[in-house]
């Protein structure tokens, strides 16, 4: 079922109430968003290329409102009332003139706009996928900047971390020192490590600052305490294959639909064209009174009634028709060509996406893995560095491999969601219960 510009509003308010409860007025972009839905309803509320997009669909459907114009009945009525003074043969006459007139006038064949009408239908489809693409382009997007955001905390917090067991080998280092246990060279190694990971931290509080200020940008909402990704949320597994994904972009995909609409209505450009080496008839009723005549001599009151049928027929334009005709088919070959382009844009990333996700499910329980294993390790390395058998570098390698790994798992995860979210919208399919999915793996920090 395809949706009109005049259904939009109510589309818009039904998506709005399955996204989120929670609805937001002009004059709460002062309050801080937690939620994800909190900011895809602000992001609806404030893209000016959400607004762009509508807009355009709006201008699609007057168009084609005045393109079923043409084809309706034409009513139109007059009326002139003039003071006329006359000076023939030496006789000067004086007297008072009115006409008035009931036209109506019906098409019975007119190919280009027959053709407008078509085209006019044509490309308020394109710009109704136009439209739904960048909705589900505004949703990833708020997405990926809520995850980023997340993703650079979560990183903050476990460079927080490494500090804490970086200052505490260093105590254990520096005591060692002062007990002849150690050598100066492995005080200076551990204070270097510190100083690099304090770096790391500054270098990431900047980037908070900044993930923080793209996600208030494209949804107008400060940023407040957001949800973190649950440790048991489970991001589920790709259930078909690439090629699967594949023909599904190539039937829902609004860009590739977007382009084949513009195509036929380009197709459709050409038969208007055309249509100006074709006859044109309609249907002409028209009644009159006056008193006046030919340059408005005066006449005896007349009443004329008029039924006729009117035939058109164009013989020569100056060669304007050929030129307009061949245009509209430069335009169809370019439109062929976008379409194309559209096509094998979709198609490569919709592979990448597919193949991401992929590799992210690997790369998750690999992560696991990882975490678990060198977090072990550190603590082997602590142990044996209290007993003497490994040396202070062994141990500060083994943090840092524990916490690196820690961060290389968490951003393992919210790429995962961010390729899933593309596949989605790359196939077409992304929808407001996608979303809810994706919030409902998302918990305020406190119940983590």
């Amino acid at each position: 079922m395809k949706f009109r510009s005049r259904d939009l509003k109510a589309i818009g308010a039904a998506f709005l109430m399955l996204v989120c409860s929670i609805s937001f007025s002009a004059e709460s972009n002062l309050v801080p968003g937690s939620t994800l839905e909190d900011f895809f309803t602000a992001a609806i509320n404030y893209s000016p290329e959400l607004r762009i997009a509508e807009e355009d669909l709006n201008i699609s459907g007057a168009r084609k409102q005045a393109a079923n114009a043409q084809l309706l009945p034409q009513l139109s009525a007059g009326a002139s009332i003039s003071d006329n003074r006359l000076n023939q043969l030496n006789r000067f006459q004086e007297f008072d003139g009115e006409r008035y007139y009931l036209s109506l006038s019906q098409t019975l064949f007119n190919w280009q706009q027959f053709a407008a009408r078509k085209q006019a239908y044509l490309v308020e489809d394109q710009l109704e996928e136009q439209y739904y693409y960048q909705l589900a382009s505004i949703l990833t997007d708020v997405a990926e900047r809520y995850f980023n955001v997340l993703q650079s905390e979560d990183a903050l917090e476990s460079i927080n971390s490494e500090i804490d067991a970086l200052t505490n080998q260093l105590d254990q280092i520096q005591n060692f020192y002062e007990r002849q246990l150690a050598q100066i060279t492995d005080l200076y190694r551990g204070q270097a490590s510190l100083a690099a990971v304090q770096a790391e931290r500054l270098q990431l509080q900047a980037e908070i600052a900044l993930n923080k200020e793209a996600l208030r940008s494209i949804s107008g909402l400060n940023v407040g305490p957001l949800y973190r990704l649950g440790d048991e949320a489970e991001i589920p597994p790709l259930e078909f294959s690439q090629q699967y994904y594949l023909q599904q972009a190539q039937g829902r995909n609004h860009q590739i639909l977007a382009s084949e609409y513009a195509l036929q209505a380009a197709e459709e450009g050409i038969s208007e064209r055309r249509g100006a080496y074709m006859p044109q008839v309609s249907f002409i009723a028209q009644r009159q009174d006056s008193d006046v005549g030919f340059d408005n001599l005066p006449i005896n009151r007349t009443d004329n009634t008029y039924i006729g049928i009117n035939l058109s027929i164009p013989i020569y334009a100056g060669g304007q028709n050929k030129a307009r005709v061949s245009e509209a088919i430069s335009r169809k070959s370019i439109a062929e060509y976008e379409l194309r382009s559209a096509q094998l844009r979709t198609r490569e990333s919709v592979r990448a996406a597919h193949l991401q996700v992929q590799a992210s499910e690997v790369q998750t329980d690999a992560a696991i893995v990882l975490v678990e294993s060198t977090t072990l390790a550190a603590e082997a390395m602590q142990q044996g560095f209290a007993l003497g058998t490994v040396t202070s570098v062994d141990v500060l390698n083994a943090l840092r491999d524990q916490y690196q790994a820690e961060r290389d798992f968490q951003t393992t995860r919210y790429n995962h969601i961010r390729y899933l979210l593309t596949l989605k919208r790359e196939t077409g399919t992304l929808s407001a219960e996608d979303m809810l999915e994706v919030g409902s793996w998302l918990e305020p920090e406190a119940l983590q």
